[in-house]
Formats: structure tokens, C-alpha cells, sequence
């Protein structure tokens, strides 16, 4: 069974840093798009960033264009998400999936909490 596992989060004061982790499990993970997802309490769930075979085609959205870096790394089954200039709206739980925009409706995993607060 496909299985995502992210860890990572913690509390981290505004202007800070994080790197967050997933580790995948279940699928070829070298031949599978992969996205990263954030949602926060009482809102809807948002796409942040997408990564396609080999590092080829990346894709952020705009709120973290420019702080966060996605990558992958194929030979660990493991996708990263490097987090900088973190502002308190950054708090959120934070998933990782296969897919772009939506994600396989199946395979969400429990997410890692990143909290942003002085």
C-alpha cells in the first residue's frame, strides 16, 4: 500500500527556518510526481509545490514562490521541502502526495505541524 510519512515541523520563530521530509513508500517513487500541501485550521487545503521526474519540471505556488525550495531525492524514496523567511501564515500541517494540484484522495498521510511564533 502507498504510504507518505512526513516529518520535520516544529515551532520556529518569524524569519526562521525549517526543512521538512517525506518518505514514501508502496510506489516507484523515482517515477512519480510529487506535491507538498499545507492546511490550516477552518480553511481549505493548498497546493505549495510540485516536483516531476528527475527535478525536470518544479512548480510553486505564489504565496511561496521565491522562500521555499522543493526536492527529491529518488535513490532514499524521500521529498523535501526547504522552508525560509517564515512568516506566522506559514502555520499550517504540512502533507506530502503523489500528483500536482489535488493529490491521490487515498494516500494522505497525518502531515507535520510547522508552527511560526515569536
Amino acid at each position: 500500500q502507498v504510504q507518505f510519512v512526513e516529518s520535520g515541523g516544529g515551532l520556529v520563530q518569524p524569519g526562521g527556518s525549517l526543512r521538512l521530509s517525506c518518505t514514501a513508500s508502496g510506489l516507484s517513487f523515482s517515477t512519480t510526481i510529487m506535491s507538498w500541501y499545507r492546511q490550516a485550521p477552518g480553511k481549505e487545503r493548498e497546493w505549495l509545490a510540485t516536483i516531476g521526474w528527475s527535478s525536470i519540471y518544479i512548480n510553486y505556488a505564489d504565496s511561496v514562490k521565491g522562500r521555499f525550495t522543493i526536492s527529491r531525492d529518488n535513490a532514499k524514496s524521500t521529498l523535501y521541502l526547504e522552508m525560509s523567511t517564515l512568516k506566522p501564515e506559514d502555520t499550517a500541517s504540512y502533507y506530502c502526495n503523489r500528483g500536482g494540484f489535488q493529490g491521490n484522495p487515498v494516500d494522505w498521510g497525518r502531515g507535520t505541524q510547522v508552527t511560526v511564533s515569536s
